[in-house]
């Protein structure tokens, strides 16, 4: 079955061009302009995720969020602003949103991050995930699944958007070997072509934020030709 999200944006045509991509790339869309109509639809239908602009005509999208979070607090949410600021970001993620992109949006990066939200949201409710499992703990570090905030000893850690994506794949498949192909669709929602030093790259970048020694890795360790493994618990790995 097709997922299906409910776009809110206040300008038609916009809203209309996105949907009719969204509905070529196997995903059911709905429209609405204004945040009553957003409440009404979610009050009365059920949708996977919904995509909510910030500036709506009877109001703004950080007040709705908030809304939509106690109408329907297991839909995710990713939101649009043409502001490009930072503040609206993390006001945006701090009050729920699941993920953040800026105005115009390329509709195949959304298209992407629809399904990399999908699936996080899949994961979180996979079996042999308990259904309590919003925080992943390791040494110093708290990884927050539901907020995406990492703290280090309490106090929030700053990622980027890919950062984090890839942060909390390789977290949630702790102790698995996962190649550059596979994280690449998990970060990026699509399999089109890999790019290796992206992912390595990431890595590189996540390293100098975890480890105490980017040169011998603790949490992110690579396994020669097959990928990389996190490692919560210090363990050195050694592939068969």
């Amino acid at each position: 079955m097709n997922p299906k999200v409910l776009l809110v944006d206040d300008d038609e045509r916009l809203r209309n061009l996105i949907a009719g991509f969204l509905v070529k790339h196997g995903i059911d869309a709905e429209g609405v302009g204004t945040a009553a109509s957003a409440q009404r639809y979610i009050q009365r239908e059920s949708y996977d995720l919904v995509v909510l602009d910030l500036m709506l005509p009877d109001g703004d999208g950080i007040a709705l969020c908030r809304r939509l979070r106690e109408l329907a607090p297991s839909t995710p949410v990713i939101m649009l602003s043409a502001r490009g600021d930072d503040v609206d970001r993390i006001i945006g993620l701090e009050v729920g949103a699941d993920d953040y992109l800026g105005k115009p949006c390329n509709p195949r990066e959304l298209v992407a991050r629809i399904h990399s939200v999908l699936r996080r949201t899949r994961q979180r409710g996979m079996p042999g995930l308990p259904a309590t499992r919003e925080t992943l703990r390791f040494g110093e570090f708290e990884l927050d699944l539901w907020s995406r905030v990492l703290k280090r000893e309490g106090v929030p850690v700053r990622l980027t958007t890919g950062e984090y994506q890839l942060l909390e794949a390789l977290a949630l498949n702790a102790r698995r070997v996962l190649g550059r192909d596979e994280l690449h669709r998990m970060v990026s929602g699509n399999r089109g072509e890999t790019l290796s030093r992206s992912i390595d790259l990431l890595v590189s970048r996540l390293r100098r934020i975890l480890e105490p020694d980017a040169a011998e890795p603790r949490y992110i360790q690579t396994v020669w030709g097959r990928g990389y493994i996190f490692v919560p618990d210090h363990t050195a790995v050694t592939a068969p």
